[in-house]
């Protein structure tokens, strides 16, 4: 059976019962499979043997097996699809005395019958779960590798003083490219971060992972006294990158050209995307959950989410995350200028990013990584951490719209940011403070910034700001990146200014936007930031005490839009 039936059948089954009780009354039932287009009636009779409470069953199927259950009620349960791995299960009603297991299965290629006879099982009373205390998630650490800095506050000070880290290309000739600026990393040192016999072999996406995975480490208090002290088994990384090692690729590639004798052996581990984390981990001796996830531009805000619920689920008490990227390479900017999506102000590269401005003609690409150490709560304290920022939940949703189009409406995004708001227990009218994604692109920036406004536009005192206006859009590492910054923001009490906002677009409020000088922001609510990406996958989730962030994600191409909430709280009351 392929696996579209399966599909069909798991989705569309439509049952009802009959079973003999043992005062021999009947209940009577059929039950009917849609399969595919065609649908097929498996009836099933029930006959009580002298001396024997046996019950046994006659059916034709086309199925490869079903297991299922009645009791004096009608009940079901264990049904599966063995061959194709499926399994369903229906519930039953526990407490009734002479369980009667049947098991069928008939070939697709005989149609064939075949009867099976169970003894009666007796049902055992499952134990539940003695009700638990909820785990919370705070955020001990951060580390970033930038074109404004590869340090947190050096960071936050270069945005919120304007630089810009956007310049033209150096690391390879690009002059016959229509884009020869980006966001790229020029001065950067793995000396004390990573081993030197990695740091000649590994792609910069992975160089930048573990460097700023270490940073984080280092901001979070994590000595080597304290490693030691830490079970590792709960201690995981999940870090992510939307395109992995395309340099290491890349090269490979042009060697094969020669020979496969030429190409280098680790371009295929090193060009993975879980790579970086599964490197990090040995590094650290890690042996929680690891791996990474790569949804584009939303890669480092799922990942985030991801390890948060790890934490909450009771499999980890510590978690690295985030994402990293560095495509600035010829196949990265050969392929996005080929989608026709990158500025071409090659003459002006500081002032090519310019989110919501009308003379804005594309985004931006930028490099490097992001990373957040999360941890349990309790956890923290023990160790006497210092806290930035709790979490307080997090969705997916999909705008299920366009491939490259955002929904006329925003539909994706708005129900991400109401259901990121719902499930952290924050009101709307407490934001008045959006970091939003806003990447400079024409439909993007307008899609997201009318978003927004349906969401907080009753604000009066509502400010937001983008990053990529001095970074540009750093694809999967963006959402990560982008989280250090919201947090840079509540402990200073200053919102970075929008660099290159010369002329709002049409349609967009310039008094809701922050202008080209930092502006101090008393952050009286939760201060939200949202990443959005035009069409796949809407990722959203909250952290608060310095901020609650909820991420909305639907792809178009690599654009996308974050946001974050966040929210003063003294780390006494935490």
């Amino acid at each position: 059976m392929s696996s579209s039936i399966v599909s069909s059948w798991v989705t569309a089954a439509c049952m009802s019962a009959a079973c003999v009780n043992e005062q021999g009354e009947k209940n009577c039932f059929g039950f009917s499979m849609s399969i595919s287009k065609h649908n097929y009636k498996v009836g099933a009779r029930n006959y009580k043997k002298k001396n024997n409470s046996s019950r046994w069953v006659l059916v034709k199927s086309t199925s490869s097996c079903f297991d299922f259950q009645c009791s004096n009620g009608l009940s079901f349960s264990n049904s599966c699809l063995v061959n194709n791995g499926f399994s369903l299960v229906y519930g039953s009603e526990s407490g009734h005395p002479g369980c009667w297991r049947s098991k069928f299965s008939g070939s697709a290629q005989q149609g064939g019958i075949r009867a099976t006879v169970v003894q009666p099982v007796t049902e055992g009373t499952s134990k539940k779960k003695p009700p638990t205390k909820e785990r919370r998630v705070v955020v001990t650490g951060m580390g970033v590798v930038t074109p404004n800095g590869h340090d947190s506050d050096v960071f936050y000070e270069n945005l919120l003083q304007g630089v810009s880290g956007i310049s033209e290309i150096e690391a390879f000739d690009c002059s016959h490219f229509p884009t020869r600026i980006a966001g790229e990393i020029k001065s950067f040192s793995t000396d004390g971060w990573v081993a030197p016999k990695f740091s000649k072999r590994m792609d910069k996406f992975m160089l930048y992972m573990l460097t700023a995975g270490k940073k984080a480490l280092s901001d979070g208090g994590i000595t080597e006294d304290v490693m030691k002290e830490l079970n590792k088994t709960r201690c995981g990384v999940l870090i992510g990158s939307g395109m992995g090692g395309m340099k290491v690729f890349s090269d490979a590639v042009e060697s094969l050209r020669i020979s496969y004798k030429k190409m280098n052996p680790f371009c295929v581990p090193f060009a993975t995307t879980n790579m970086g984390s599964a490197m990090l981990a040995m590094d650290l001796g890690w042996m929680g959950p690891n791996y990474s996830i790569s949804t584009a531009c939303a890669t480092g805000n799922f990942c985030i989410l991801s390890a948060a619920n790890h934490i909450i689920k009771g499999e980890a008490d510590m978690m690295l995350c985030g994402g990293s990227e560095a495509v600035i390479v010829p196949v990265g900017l050969g392929g996005f200028v080929a989608c026709r999506a990158l500025s071409q102000r090659n003459s002006d590269p500081t002032r090519a990013s310019r989110p919501w401005d009308s003379n804005r003609d594309g985004f931006v690409m930028g490099e490097g990584a992001g990373v957040l150490l999360l941890e349990e709560l309790e956890h923290a304290k023990r160790r006497g951490a210092t806290i930035y920022a709790e979490f307080l939940g997090g969705s997916f949703t999909c705008d299920a719209y366009h491939m490259t189009e955002p929904h006329p409406e925003g539909a994706g995004v708005i129900l991400c940011i109401e259901k990121a708001l719902a499930r952290s227990g924050v009101s709307k009218e407490d934001v008045n403070y959006i970091n939003a994604h806003a990447t400079s692109t024409l439909a993007g920036d307008l899609k997201e910034y009318q978003a927004l406004v349906h969401c907080f536009g009753q604000n009066p005192e509502l400010r937001v700001n983008s990053t990529k206006s001095m970074i540009g859009h750093l694809l999967g590492a963006a959402g990560a990146v982008e989280a250090v910054a919201t947090i840079q923001a509540i402990r200073t009490g200053w919102v970075h200014p929008n660099i290159n906002l010369e002329n709002p677009d049409e349609g967009v409020d310039a008094n809701l936007l922050v202008g080209s000088k930092k502006e101090r922001l008393d952050i009286k609510g939760p201060l939200f930031q949202v990443t959005w990406s035009r069409n796949s996958q809407n990722d959203s989730f909250c952290l608060n005490h310095c901020f609650l962030c909820c991420n909305i994600i639907q792809r178009r191409l690599l654009q996308w839009t974050k946001v974050f909430l966040g929210k003063l709280r003294d780390v006494e009351n935490i």
